[in-house]
């Protein structure tokens, strides 16, 4: 069993690397795991029978950290990361505080690992590294370059803690990684990157890297930035989308032909827990021009609540808005799916939390209902497919810990383009812990079609990971393993 003081001594003897400080030397931990382990994690305790803003089992959160998981069909693999843990961490959770973030070793693990669809098995995971934190706002994402690097970035929340890419020695492998020394222009010279939040790295073939992100007090309390490079250590000029009053949240979209981006905003005055109105903005260039969904052009950075990336004012009709995911559909336009409520709180008070699709016809925004759930973040994903189906795998049926985040899982699907929508499978049933936070690996292959988590909504538990094929089958990863692979067990 790998515990927190295995995990603490692992820090200790990791072999240093030349010309590198102490605590430099001691980031890269390149260990194997016993098993698949989410973190726990919980924010703001609320004076409720539901006592958190949001908690649970968030190895797979949050909704602004893209990608988790890459399909390769070079190896016929599904490469995927997640915050993990050691056994027995979340026992030691302090729900006296905010966030229990301060430096414990053996909390926070960025792990990585690959499902092997030839064989059907999942190797030992890989410890990455030991965030120093249990806040799950410092959980990892992946990419995948087209040489089939592995790059991993781990992401923090604010600036209080460093960030660090590293990248696979060797293609389409999980063994080994190096830290990255990354650089972007600043006042027109090379300057170190160490800090970042919310990011989303996108790799498309013959472009580069494309990156979402956030930068804090930049000039607002959440700046939404964007970078680019065309070989992941050289990055351009972090580039500020949007710092309206208070600042945003977004999520983000890559491909062959353009990026896109969906933000809210936090208005002036209100707190970080408002957050209101959707706005929309792409761009075909690399960021040297950006464009509404209609084409109209759009001068960054966004600074006004007004403006022409404006896809609709929730903040006249009094309404939250939650953003989950985006895509674009076969016109190459953009498809945002996102939840609408009446305030910040669980329980039923606020309520009703609106699933929403907002699809772009090149000239105006169709914005339509899909269901109902029962907490601000529950969050799932959105999948576009050839043959005109659009499909939403996420977390809308009540859990045991209900009015937390999660719950059990369906699948939703329209053939209209989101007009109407049914539900084709119940994925999950009589599950002890809610499930959270569903993820759309990229190009997913339909035996391992979404990746997500489970954990206890109203206290610290254990917490599995599981993935689900396109048909509906579910499978949990597992949590000891004795040998150096396993077949995931069947559950549904």
């Amino acid at each position: 069993m790998l515990g927190p003081l295995f995990v603490s001594a692992i820090l200790a003897i990791v072999p240093a690397s030349a010309g590198k400080s102490d605590s430099e030397r001691s980031i890269t931990l390149n260990a194997k795991d016993t098993g698949y382990r989410g973190i726990w994690y919980m924010n703001q305790p609320l004076q409720n029978e539901y006592r958190f803003k949001y908690s649970g089992g968030l190895g797979t959160y949050c909704a602004k950290h893209q990608p988790f998981a890459v399909y390769c069909e070079k190896v016929n693999k599904t490469f995927f990361c997640y915050g993990g843990t050691a056994e027995g961490t979340h026992l030691k959770y302090d729900l006296t505080k905010t966030s229990d973030a301060g430096g414990v070793p053996g909390a926070l693990l960025h792990m990585v690992s690959y499902y092997d669809h030839a064989s059907g098995q999942v190797p030992r995971p890989t410890i990455l590294l030991d965030k120093h934190t249990k806040d799950a706002h410092d959980n990892p994402v992946i990419s995948i370059d087209d040489r089939g690097y592995l790059w991993i970035f781990s992401t923090s929340h604010g600036t209080g803690r460093p960030s660090y890419i590293h990248r696979s020695n060797e293609p389409y492998s999980i063994d080994k990684f190096e830290r990255v020394g990354a650089t972007k222009i600043e006042d027109g010279n090379e300057a170190p990157i160490t800090n970042f939040s919310y990011m989303q790295p996108w790799f498309v073939p013959g472009r580069g890297f494309l990156a979402f992100f956030t930068r804090y007090n930049y000039p607002a309390a959440r700046t939404a930035c964007f970078m680019t490079s065309r070989d992941g250590v050289h990055w351009s000029e972090w580039q500020r989308v949007a710092a309206i009053d208070q600042g945003h949240y977004q999520i983000s979209i890559a491909n062959d032909h353009k990026a896109g981006t969906a933000l809210n905003y936090h208005p002036k005055g209100k707190g970080l827990n408002w957050r209101t109105n959707l706005y929309y903005i792409e761009t075909a260039d690399l960021g040297q021009t950006w464009n509404a969904a209609d084409g109209k052009a759009v001068a960054l950075p966004l600074t006004t609540p007004q403006n022409a990336a404006l896809v609709r004012d929730y903040e006249k009709e009094s309404l939250l808005v939650y953003l989950k995911d985006i895509r674009f559909d076969e016109f190459n336009r953009p498809v945002i799916l996102f939840i609408t409520s009446r305030g910040y709180r669980s329980g039923p008070e606020d309520g009703p939390r609106t699933w929403t699709t907002a699809r772009s016809t090149g000239a105006t925004w169709e914005i339509r209902p899909v269901t109902t759930s029962d907490n601000n973040y529950d969050m799932g994903s959105l999948y576009i497919e050839r043959d005109g189906t659009w499909r939403i795998i996420a977390p809308t049926e009540q859990g045991p810990q209900s009015f937390n985040p999660g719950g059990e899982v369906a699948i939703w699907a329209s053939s209209d383009q989101g007009a109407t929508w049914r539900k084709a499978r119940q994925l999950t049933r009589n599950s002890p812990f809610n499930h959270t936070y569903v993820r759309h690996p990229v190009n997913a292959h339909e035996g391992f079609y979404a990746f997500w988590a489970d954990g206890n909504g109203r206290e610290p538990s254990a917490s599995s990971l599981y993935f689900c094929t396109q048909a509906g089958d579910v499978f949990r990863l597992p949590r000891q393993m004795s040998e150096e692979s396993a077949q995931p067990e069947k559950v549904n």
